[in-house]
């Protein structure tokens, strides 16, 4: 296991400062096992109490009575479980004490007298503190920590927790919208008040997997090589389920425990392409955040890639995605958003692509063999962007005209436009305006996110899994959106273009680009024409040419 306070380098500052505040993280970013060593770290070191505390099961009750009482049970639960015996004493000691059965108090009074009966200060964190998701539990419970906070130093019998975390999902600015619509308060000028007092919890640094890796190998003799780490970095960016779960995956899955084998970096990246195509329950939670409205709109500008769409996209519903884990600013340029890591960006792609896919019925499918397309160490991509031409020309329609990214954009539009100083009759005219000026090149650029999911479920469909890797390149703020089949040591790139959105050059040369990365010979551009009024004929052709040292093909669709 990792030393616990380097992942989160200013935990010792905020304990000592005795700050109230929030650490915030992914779900299975390593948030319960930080916490539960912390806890343990601080009380070996003796000089204060230190007690871990999850609030989960308080999150089922919609009445603050109820949930009051769930959270005052669970608090007594974690002192039994504590190792630290005057903790364990305390258990259930203040049931019978007055105002313990009152819920808008219990928790206060409960903290109040543990904290002045015992004879170290008590350091409190509240695990799943997000799972209180319904306004009236957490504005009870936040009140009653706000008065103990702002009382703790008026007597000697006033004391409260020395320093106390919320720990979640949600950063500190969620919490407050949480409590505090436009028509009620909280009252939370303290003690979660500035942004200092929100912590998160960093990634793996890559010096850090490699030490993971390196325990494993002391432990069992089984080398990780540097390929290996390099590879594992890569995929996760050092999210820490996923590093741990590249590593089951090919100790235990792939080597089946035979430690005299080496792990090296096609191992991970076998390890890699496992876990994305069998989804986990690790997986499946991501999946559920992707249908929430707020991510998903963010998340689908990111697919299409245009700077434009963050008209319509507060930055807190960008900033929120980002703290679920799902997105990161890019290194060269905040204004960008990518997903986190390269197995996050395929499990994205692929959700959004999932009812494409369903949509593409076996009988079709069986038009379209994989075996007429692979043909031992070469992908005939040619031949299989031949029968995408005549699928698109078949059901080109039915997408384009059921785009359901055409209704986000008036909905984006119209968000923006609340968050305005506008009367309502100001707010009418300005949207009919924009709506004029620039939906006709937003639904451009939905379209060309559209048809990038429909070919890529095509190939996926089609394919089915006889690929050694389909990858997509997108990002929010780019207005780039490539697919790349990877079969047998062989890149296929693809870049896609809707007819009219930019030019062909422009096009040819971010294609030559993208190609020059993945080393490959030949590539392909696919551009979409969605005039439902041109008929078939001048839509669906092929040319080839030589473009600087490279062959590109052109495919109308």
């Amino acid at each position: 296991m990792l030393p616990v306070l380097p992942r989160i380098p200013d935990i010792n500052d905020m304990l000592e400062g005795r700050f109230y505040f929030v650490i915030h993280a992914p779900r299975q970013s390593g948030k319960t096992t930080f916490l539960k060593a912390l806890t343990n770290d601080i009380n070996n070191r003796g000089s204060y109490y230190a007690l871990y505390c999850s609030i989960e099961e308080a999150g089922q009750f919609s009445d603050p009575r109820d949930a009051m009482t769930s959270i005052f049970y669970n608090i007594n639960m974690a002192l039994g479980e504590s190792t630290e015996q005057l903790l364990r004493d305390k258990a259930f000691f203040y049931d019978t004490i007055p105002g313990m059965n009152q819920p808008t108090r219990n928790i206060r009074f409960l903290l109040n007298k543990l904290s002045n009966d015992l004879d170290k200060e008590l350091i409190i964190f509240f695990d799943e503190a997000d799972s209180l998701a319904s306004s009236g539990p957490l504005i009870t419970f936040l009140r009653q920590i706000r008065v103990g906070y702002n009382n703790r130093f008026d007597s000697e019998f006033s004391k409260f927790p020395r320093s106390l975390a919320l720990i979640g999902m949600r950063d500190i600015g969620d919490y407050l919208t949480l409590v505090r619509p436009e028509e009620q308060s909280a009252g939370l000028a303290s003690p979660f008040n500035i942004k200092k007092e929100s912590l998160t919890m960093s990634n793996f640094t890559f010096d850090e997997i490699r030490s993971l890796y390196d325990q494993h190998t002391d432990a069992t003799g089984q080398i990780f090589s540097e390929a290996a780490v390099s590879q594992a970095w890569n995929w996760t960016e050092g999210q820490p389920w996923l590093v741990n779960a590249l590593a089951y995956e090919t100790v235990v899955k792939l080597f089946k425990n035979d430690f005299k084998k080496t792990i090296d970096g096609a191992d991970i990246d076998h390890a890699a392409h496992s876990l994305i195509l069998h989804n986990d329950t690790h997986f499946e939670s991501l999946k559920t955040r992707l249908k929430e409205p707020r991510v998903r709109r963010v998340i689908e500008a990111v697919v299409i890639g245009a700077s434009e769409f963050t008209i319509g996209i507060p930055s807190d519903d960008i900033q929120y995605t980002v703290d679920l884990g799902l997105l990161k600013p890019d290194n060269s340029d905040d204004e960008i958003f990518l997903p986190a890591n390269q197995i996050y960006k395929e499990i994205i792609i692929r959700t959004l692509s999932e009812n494409i896919g369903g949509s593409i019925k076996d009988k079709e499918i069986l038009a379209y063999s994989s075996n007429r397309f692979m043909n031992g160490t070469t992908l005939d991509m040619s031949g299989l962007l031949k029968a995408f031409q005549k699928y698109w020309c078949k059901n080109s329609e039915m997408y384009l005209k059921n785009n359901q990214y055409e209704s986000m954009i008036i909905y984006s539009i119209n968000r923006a436009l609340d968050h305005a100083k506008f009367s309502k009759s100001e707010a009418k005219n300005i949207s009919q305006e924009i709506v004029e000026n620039i939906t006709d090149g937003l639904i451009n650029l939905t379209n060309e996110a559209l048809t990038h999911l429909v070919l890529f479920a095509f190939l996926q469909r089609v394919l089915n899994g006889g690929a050694d890797y389909i990858g997509r390149e997108y990002a929010l703020g780019t207005l780039r959106a490539n697919v790349c089949v990877s079969y047998k040591d062989r890149d296929y790139p693809v870049e896609l273009k809707i007819h009219g959105a930019k030019s062909r050059e422009e096009s040819l040369k971010q294609l030559y680009e993208y190609m020059n990365k993945s080393l490959a010979p030949e590539g392909w551009l696919v551009v979409f024409d969605k005039d439902f009024t041109k008929p078939w004929s001048k839509k669906i052709f092929w040319e080839t040419q030589e473009y600087m040292d490279k062959i590109i093909h052109v495919v109308g669709c």
